[in-house]
């Protein structure tokens, strides 16, 4: 049983004009098996609590805690929070011109078990993650996310879900650029990684789309830097039908 436990967080960016406040005090507490949706306007601070958990240094804490297990992750480097068990999928996947696929899957996964996993087994559970993703086999041997499509490094980062076993997941907007088939493919393999490992999983999205496939225990609406409203499922369908208005204008 995983826990992350997001307490009074606060974050500024440096900007032009001087450093902005981005988050002004998060709750968030997410445990193993649950699934979380955070959802909000644009500009409302969903991908800035994404990348401030995860260690990027374009973003200062400047007050609160954040911890996985009882471990303060605010105090360890971006390596040591994904060897504790938190993963991030980004909005946009960066390429690693050079480094194949394959190559980077198994080192990922030696710094993480602290020895070479067993080449025979672990080509199989590349070929079996591949399969299920419905990906071609020859983007193993591929430069990582060189020259995939939107939906390719979608579902290159749900195969690194799915090998790596992380504890807690974080996916920023992983249903951006996806048409309908990618959408549910990646999707199931967020499922399947839940169920496999009970992965806790906090989801930003915009839309409710993806929600029909992923289904959240909980919904948080984000607006000004807060979680402004929280609920069940019955949460997002509202704001399907009614926006973020309301939350926008407090």
């Amino acid at each position: 049983m995983s826990k992350l436990e997001i307490r009074g967080l606060q974050v500024v960016v440096n900007t032009e004009n001087g450093p902005k406040e981005i988050l002004k005090g998060v709750d968030l507490t997410v445990n193993s098996g649950e699934t979380h949706a955070i959802m909000g306007p644009n500009g409302s601070g969903k991908s800035t609590l994404a990348y401030s958990i995860a260690g990027h240094p374009k973003y200062e804490i400047t007050g609160g805690t954040v911890h996985l297990d009882g471990q303060d992750i605010l105090e360890m480097s971006v390596d040591e929070r994904a060897k504790a068990g938190l993963f991030l999928a980004m909005q946009y996947p960066v390429e690693v011109p050079g480094v194949s696929v394959s190559n980077f899957l198994r080192t990922a996964a030696t710094a993480l078990r602290g020895e070479a996993p067993n080449v025979r087994k672990w080509v199989g559970e590349v070929k079996d993650a591949m399969a299920a993703l419905k990906m071609d086999p020859a983007f193993a041997e591929r430069s990582v996310n060189e020259g995939f499509s939107g939906g390719e490094k979608k579902r290159h980062e749900i195969m690194q879900l799915e090998l790596l076993k992380p504890r807690i997941a974080i996916l920023d907007e992983t249903d951006s650029g996806l048409d309908v088939d990618a959408l549910k493919i990646v999707s199931e393999g967020v499922n399947r990684a839940k169920a496999n490992n009970d992965l806790g999983v906090l989801l930003i999205t915009h839309y409710t789309r993806i929600l029909r496939y992923i289904k959240p225990d909980f919904v948080h609406v984000f607006a000004n830097g807060r979680i402004v409203e929280e609920g069940g499922p019955e949460l997002a369908e509202k704001l399907e039908e009614q926006g973020y208005a309301e939350y926008v204008s407090k």
